[in-house]
């Protein structure tokens, strides 16, 4: 068992808040370790519970019972313990500590404990001390308390902070959502000059090597299909150079095999990357199989881009649904809209748009096919093209927000009465 280091927060179990979201961004994830929790009261159990369902702790395995001490004793008088053991007992001091002495019996000496006791008692805090447990957390507890706890003992302190993830994903085929996190990625590394790798995860159709002109030899491909070689040093190898501060992690980008992956074939790869660079941008293909979903989950920050037609607001109501359910203790997803005014196209309005949705666009994009088409068939960023545009000022924008820089900034109404007022002067 290792030190005890006392902790007490009055934080209360529900739904987690903005400072808990803070919080649990702020930790890298729980290795894959083994985790039982035996309960005296709901209070306890439910954020234990929702802790297991956190996407941080998705390698971890926890089982989590009632009974507290008593119902420890029996399980572990006939199975083994596990990594970690989370107790908790309403016991007054001296009780608790003799209760103690008869788990020590039956608990293998690798096995760490956590106590969650209803006494903030400055001897006991002393005496678990000596006896050698691994944390005391006073009642009540919250999500965030049990992450940040399991996260101290199992996670090197020591280690480098992770990269954040941000994960750009199109509500339909061809709404531009590659474009974006390109452009996006690329003003992250030159207006904050920090150093940004962006992973094309499109293997069979990707379109950064073109975007960025580049033509690298290698990339995504060989670290995926190769995923007992994947390293920092390795994945350097990988990467093409395309700005000062900017890297691809290029697709293939051809037909010669099919791609059909496991769940977690990227995980070893975005991990790497991660500790490669403080900003990873995944430009995540149009299909909903195990790895996308994965990858979604796992994202710091997920961005959907959608066109402001119908079957765009069905996808991105069912994509923003499913996320909410599988990231309860995160943020919301992010929203633009592009392409927006198209002549001549029906449209759903933005506001009719994002009501159902319960989200403030992050931008409206109008729809300028010259600007961009003139930026792709020159493998030229944007703001290459024209660093004044209206267009590029929305992109940096995006890359404000996404990076905690600044906050969304209502803008609807404008954004739509500037594309009208564009298409009127067209037709004129």
């Amino acid at each position: 068992m290792s030190n005890l280091a006392y902790h007490t927060d009055p934080l209360g179990a529900g739904g987690a808040t903005a400072e808990e979201i803070a919080q649990l961004n702020a930790l890298r994830p729980i290795p894959r370790i083994s985790i039982h929790a035996f309960c005296e009261t709901e209070s306890v159990a439910k954020p234990i519970e929702r802790a297991a369902e956190d996407r941080r702790m998705s390698k971890a395995h926890v089982r989590v019972a009632m009974g507290g001490l008593d119902g420890a004793l029996a399980y572990y008088a006939t199975s083994p313990t596990p990594n970690l053991i989370i107790l908790e007992s309403r016991a007054e001091p001296k009780d608790l500590l003799q209760s103690l002495e008869r788990l020590a019996e039956v608990c293998d000496p690798s096995t760490k404990v956590v106590i969650v006791g209803h006494y903030n008692d400055v001897w006991l805090y002393r005496e678990l001390l000596r006896f050698g447990i691994s944390e005391y957390i006073v009642a009540p507890v919250s999500l965030a308390d049990i992450i940040g706890n399991i996260s101290q003992i199992f996670v090197n302190p020591e280690s480098e902070p992770l990269g954040k993830t941000i994960a750009f994903v199109g509500a339909k085929g061809g709404v531009g959502s590659s474009t974006i996190a390109h452009n996006v990625a690329w003003t992250m590394s030159t207006t904050f000059s920090s150093e940004v790798v962006v992973a094309d995860l499109d293997l069979p159709f990707g379109t950064a090597n073109m975007n960025f002109d580049q033509d690298p030899a290698q990339g995504i491909a060989e670290a995926v299909f190769s995923p007992e070689r994947i390293d920092e040093v390795y994945l350097d190898r990988l990467l093409a150079q395309c700005a000062e501060h900017l890297s691809l992690l290029a697709a293939p980008s051809t037909l010669d095999r099919v791609y059909d992956f496991d769940p977690d074939a990227f995980a070893q790869i975005i991990d790497t990357a991660q500790r490669s660079a403080p900003l990873l941008v995944l430009d995540v293909p149009h299909v909903w199989n195990g790895w996308t979903r994965n990858t979604l989950v796992e994202a710091d920050e997920v961005i959907i881009t959608a066109t402001p037609e119908l079957a765009n607001l069905r996808n991105t109501k069912n994509l923003v649904d499913t996320l909410r359910k599988l990231r309860p203790n995160d943020k919301q997803p992010h929203l633009i809209i592009n392409q927006a005014g198209v002549p001549k196209r029906p449209e759903i309005s933005p506001s009719d748009f994002t009501e159902p949705l319960g989200l403030t666009p992050l931008a409206i994009i109008p729809f300028e096919p010259q600007f961009f088409g003139n930026a792709a068939n020159n493998g030229r960023m944007l703001a290459e093209m024209d660093a004044q545009h209206a267009v590029v000022r929305s992109i940096t924008e995006i890359a404000h927000v996404i990076t905690g820089r600044t906050e969304i900034k209502a803008r609807a109404k404008p954004g739509l009465t500037g594309i009208l007022e564009k298409l009127r002067a067209k037709k004129k």
